[in-house]
């Protein structure tokens, strides 16, 4: 079997998001399970794709809004509005419909598509319609916009917002009904996307490595929490602003807590263990600095990769009710706390009694299987000639 997986950005091999790791588990996975797999979408300016032979781009575009220009935002805006489309799909819209079908006619002969999120296939709606398809919803993205706007203090992104969860509610349903079959990040957004039926949808267990994570192993305990996330990505925004104005101020004053990635904005805080660290040369041993890594996401849908992450490594960790979305059996490590005041608790009780580093090898292991035995459930949704789902 031959699929075009359709994505707004193709895998380059270096992953810094959580919707570029969830691209390189789920490529991983059908491939493990026989599938050729050709990758078509647009790169970071500067970067090769990973997987050159079976990669075709459409060229280069750096889709981030918080780092583009004030005239790149209000062409993107204007694009939008003249066009019906979403803020996030108008941004791919550097090629037309035309070079879309000519890159796919040149790939050769397929069986069908791999619709790889809202945004790309948003951006070019018509263009796959001659083959059938999974499309792969990351999030419930309308849910994801719509608390955006409740979240917003600015009367303008809050239309804004608006405008987006109606229109990306609209293409949801039409994705999810023209898709033969539909797979979600997490088990309750087949529900909020209307395809809660077994044979038209099922949820795919992320990992976030192709490999065995290592066995625990004595680490340096630089700080009391450590957290890395992309937080101009407004669910994730609204999560970290949650614990730095609701969890923080219940601390100690002598607790450290280090946060790394992109923040965009002035975000501070008047704790004075708090520090902001920016970009760090390695995720891994930055969350594995710290003795309790906290877990806060309290908006959005889909899974929170940095949750599987954690437990991959055996990491203790707090985390909130919403950060476990996509986990049925969170490890004995991990404390679920969705006030602030008990957060905050678990927290300084984490460090203070230590919880003890586990093996999540095990966690790894079952989960990708897992996640290949859903990707085949897909597979034979497309076509009954597909590779068998592994017993």
């Amino acid at each position: 079997m031959h699929l075009v997986f359709a994505t707004s950005i193709v895998p380059d091999g270096a992953p810094s998001t959580g919707y570029e790791i969830a691209n390189a588990a789920i490529i991983g996975a059908l491939r493990r399970v026989g599938v050729r797999v050709t990758v078509l979408g647009f790169i970071w300016p500067g970067r090769q794709p990973a997987d050159p032979q079976d990669t075709v781009v459409l060229g280069a575009v750096d889709v981030r809004t918080d780092t583009a220009s004030v005239p790149r935002k209000l062409a993107w805006l204007a694009g939008a509005m003249r066009s019906g489309l979403t803020f996030s799909s108008v941004k791919l819209r550097v090629v037309s419909h035309e070079a879309v079908r000519a890159a796919l006619k040149g790939i050769g002969p397929v069986d069908g598509y791999i619709l790889n999120s809202v945004q790309f296939a948003a951006a070019f709606e018509g263009v796959f319609d001659d083959r059938p398809s999974i499309f792969v919803a990351h999030n419930v993205e309308h849910r994801s916009a719509e608390e955006n706007a409740a979240a917003s203090g600015s009367l303008f992104q809050r239309l804004l917002f608006s405008r987006e969860a109606r229109l990306l509610k609209e293409i949801e349903d039409r994705l999810c009904r023209r898709a033969r079959f539909v797979l979600t990040l997490a088990e309750e957004d087949r529900a909020a996307l209307g395809v809660a039926d077994a044979s038209k949808s099922a949820f795919l267990p992320l990992v976030t490595r192709d490999r065995l994570p290592p066995p625990p192993a004595p680490r340096a305990i630089d700080c009391d929490a450590a957290l890395i996330g992309t937080w101009t990505w407004q669910p994730n925004r609204i999560g970290l602003d949650w614990f730095l104005n609701e969890v923080v101020p219940h601390l100690n004053p002598d607790f450290r807590i280090r946060i790394a990635g992109s923040i965009g904005g002035n975000v501070s805080s008047p704790h004075p263990g708090v520090s902001f660290v920016g970009r760090v040369p390695d995720a891994t041993e930055f969350v594995r600095s710290g003795a309790v890594v906290p877990l806060i996401s309290t908006a959005g849908s889909g899974v929170q990769l940095k949750t599987i992450e954690t437990f991959e490594l055996g990491l203790p960790s707090v985390a909130t009710s919403r950060s476990l979305r996509g986990i049925d059996r969170p490890p004995a490590n991990c404390v679920v706390a969705d006030e602030p005041e008990a957060f905050a608790r678990a927290l300084e009780e984490a460090v203070s009694l230590p919880l003890r580093d586990l093996d999540g090898r095990g966690f790894f292991e079952s989960r990708r299987e897992a996640l290949d035995h859903q990707i085949a459930l897909g597979l034979q949704a497309l076509d009954p000639a597909a590779p068998k789902v592994p017993a």
